[in-house]
């Protein structure tokens, strides 16, 4: 598989830090964004929920305050919200190619990598 490999994290995140350490051992090359300074697009969020396989509200990090007053809305709206806010967007999340997942936990990550 030879797809290429990108993961979407927080710097100060201990998931975050965990999925680079499995990227780096694992010996593929990767492109490692931190989406609080390259900010995710709704349409970017929307091909992500895409590969995922989840509606947008798997993607919410559904205990932050900034939730709050979301359960209902659509998938429209809570894209346009993640977009606004990056700690409402779950982390990490590892893309290859066509598929992706959420590394939590991140043995996930291993999987996608062929482990």
């Amino acid at each position: 598989m030879g797809d290429k490999i990108t993961i979407y994290q927080k710097p100060t995140c201990s998931k975050c830090r965990e999925a680079l350490t499995i990227l780096k051992e694992s010996g593929n090359e990767f492109d490692s964004i931190n989406y609080y300074d390259t900010q995710l697009t709704v349409g970017m969020l929307r091909e992500i929920v895409h590969k995922l396989g989840i509606p947008a509200r798997g993607l919410l990090r559904a205990d932050e305050p900034l939730a709050k007053g979301s359960e209902s809305a659509n998938d429209e709206e809570l894209l346009q919200l993640m977009a606004a806010n990056p700690d409402l967007i779950q982390r990490p999340i590892v893309i290859r190619g066509d598929s992706a997942v959420l590394g939590r936990p991140p043995e996930k990550i291993k999987k996608l990598l062929g482990g």
